[in-house]
């Protein structure tokens, strides 16, 4: 990850803002980081023995999918 820095502050604005990102979140529960990469590996191998049983615990997940304004919601809730 870099910091690149941030914008002039808005006082009319309501923080904290996400502006940009990439990549979802790996879901909850899905273990550590080798775990996540197993999960990734295994629900885009309809072949695999785990396919079927990771895609009804979890159901579809896009890894590459990123929206701004939901991470910014997110965040306003903790």
């Amino acid at each position: 990850m870099i910091f690149e820095g941030y914008p002039p502050i808005d006082p009319k604005a309501k923080y904290p803002i996400c502006l940009e990102g990439e990549r979802a979140c790996p879901p909850e529960d899905v273990g550590g980081p080798w775990a996540y990469a197993e999960y990734l590996m295994v629900i885009s191998d309809r072949k695999h023995e785990l396919h079927e049983d990771y895609m009804e615990w979890r159901g579809p997940f896009d890894a590459e999918a990123f929206d701004a304004k939901k991470a910014t919601r997110q965040m306003r809730k903790r």
